[in-house]
């Protein structure tokens, strides 16, 4: 690919905060050191890392909701200072209104670019649909489960037509059985249905092996991007169980070790891993 596949192009991100113990001045906490990678058109990329490492700061960043400390992020060739109307945000804790229906939910981000009634009606049902919700349009967020809801967020994120869709860990407040079923909807709907540049953050070694193209590795922070690793795995990965293909099993113990060093090194269990 050539660099007009790239949609997304994150150069030397850097980010520290400032952090103050009682008693005590402040201290600047870094966070993020010279990150940078690419997102290709229609590529399913993963953030994988240690707890607390910055990977929802760095989505942030690139989504414009925060600043860098140095650094820019490049979406479709322009550099991204507020968030840009053609990415899609979908978050961990839903964020949906719980005064709105399921489908005024999904209208809302329609509402806000001042498309007219009844083109946001048709829009946000073609999406309930796509993820499964149809008949229950006009449900609120309390009467339906944290599995469903987390389906409207999709829904409103794709409604607006996104070129990049970026998710911070949206399937860590579902149980085990639902996160595998939404896991393989996302997949049949982002690289089937309609396709879509993804870029997916988790804590989930086997969610980011099923899901991904290629996988960033982040370090304990300040996180450096320590390795992207290619996921070669056959297509439509939705349709076979790829636990039963040798290299899945390969790549998730190359990430779980990577991941095991990463842990241990900075948490003073006191020993290492070889």
């Amino acid at each position: 690919m050539d660099h007009l596949d790239t949609v997304v192009k994150v150069n030397d991100i850097t980010k520290s905060f400032k952090t103050r113990k009682k008693g005590s001045s402040d201290q600047i906490l870094k966070v993020l050191s010279d990150i940078s990678f690419e997102l290709k058109k229609g590529s399913f990329t993963s953030i994988i890392g240690p707890s607390g490492c910055g990977k929802t700061t760095l989505l942030r960043i690139i989504d414009g909701l925060a600043k860098p400390d140095s650094g820019e992020v490049i979406f479709n060739g322009e550099t991204v200072v507020s968030p840009p109307e053609k990415m899609g945000f979908v978050f961990q804790q839903f964020g949906l209104l719980p005064w709105r229906t399921v489908i005024k939910n999904v209208e809302f981000g329609l509402e806000l670019k001042g498309i007219d009634a009844e083109e946001r009606t048709e829009v946000a049902q073609k999406y309930i649909e796509l993820v499964g919700l149809k008949g229950f349009e006009n449900h609120y967020v309390h009467q339906i489960s944290a599995g469903m809801q987390q389906r409207v967020g999709l829904a409103r994120a794709l409604s607006i037509d996104p070129d990049v869709l970026l998710m911070d860990e949206p399937f860590a407040s579902v149980d085990m059985q639902t996160r595998e079923i939404l896991q393989r909807q996302l997949l049949q709907i982002v690289k089937g249905d309609v396709p879509k540049t993804t870029l997916f953050v988790t804590h989930n070694v086997d969610e980011a092996v099923y899901l991904s193209d290629e996988i960033l590795l982040l370090s304990t922070h300040p996180a450096e991007l320590k390795e992207i690793i290619k996921v070669d795995l056959p297509k439509d990965r939705w349709s076979y169980d790829i636990r039963t293909v040798p290299i899945y099993t390969e790549l998730r113990s190359r990430i779980w070790k990577f991941l095991e060093r990463e842990i241990l090194a900075s948490s003073g269990f006191g020993f290492n891993v070889p």
